[in-house]
């Protein structure tokens, strides 16, 4: 008698949680650049973030909209990936101003150059719009061809969720080759460990496809890797050489 007393409380107790868990899938993820962004636009700086983490989340969110129209998952993940996207076009339109206006000699470098020397460091904002445009038109055209193939399918959002887990390679790389974590925002590495773990656990609590979770499971250690170079390089910072110079247009990785 009493659980029935209690019924009328726990289901839409139990229905908040669930829209609260399927908020924080949404927009959590976004939390992370927001203390990023505020500093490259306090210090006009954007050396400290490496523009290949908008990369790497424009194609893994690409990737993942285009794996749900062969296999429907969660409407959360679906906006979440719609949020990321829009996020990450404006960090780079926020890192593109700000690089520009910093760099000495201006040489226009353009998506249409098709340079690869120059990949993904172009001179304006609308040039990272036409690739990411480009990308998603022949990825669309490609899985469009290909949509019966449960083969492709299945590979598609394997690829998605593996390039999201890459997440913080390029950070992690550059990190490694400065011997610094100057510039990158603690406290972003600090929520990204937070989310990807909450992500990785509502993966493995909602049955979402197992890709997602062993994904889920290797960005956190990337996320890790990048906590241990942090605490790393405060502890053990490397010497600057005397006649080494480093201009504030120097090219992030």
């Amino acid at each position: 008698m009493e659980a029935e007393g209690l019924g009328w409380l726990l289901v839409p107790l139990h229905q908040l949680v669930s829209w609260v868990a399927a908020g924080a899938m949404v927009f959590g993820g976004v939390v992370p650049y927001i203390p990023q962004y505020r500093d490259i636009r306090r210090t006009q700086n954007a050396d400290g973030f490496s523009t290949h983490v908008c990369l790497v989340l424009l194609v893994a969110n690409i990737l993942r909209i285009l794996f749900w129209f062969g296999r429907h998952f969660e409407s959360p993940l679906l906006w979440q990936s719609i949020v990321m996207i829009l996020t990450m076009l404006l960090m780079l339109k926020l890192c593109t101003e700000v690089r520009v206006a910093n760099e000495l000699n201006i040489k226009r470098r353009s998506f249409a150059d098709f340079d690869p020397h120059h990949f993904w460091h172009w001179s304006s904002f609308a040039d990272y719009v036409q690739c990411v445009l480009a990308f998603t038109g022949v990825a669309g055209y490609v899985t469009y061809l290909s949509i019966d193939s449960a083969l492709f399918v299945e590979t598609l959002g394997f690829l998605a969720v593996l390039i999201e887990a890459m997440l913080g390679v390029p950070q992690l790389y550059r990190n490694y080759r400065h011997r610094s974590t100057e510039g990158m925002s603690l406290k972003m590495v600090l929520m990204w460990t937070s989310g990807d773990t909450f992500k990785t656990a509502y993966f493995l609590l909602n049955g979402a496809p197992l890709q997602f979770s062993v994904c889920g499971l290797l960005q956190v250690m990337v996320d890790l890797a990048i906590l241990g170079q942090a605490y790393a390089f405060a502890h053990h910072p490397q010497k600057p050489a005397p006649h080494a110079v480093h201009p504030a247009s120097a090219k992030a990785l």
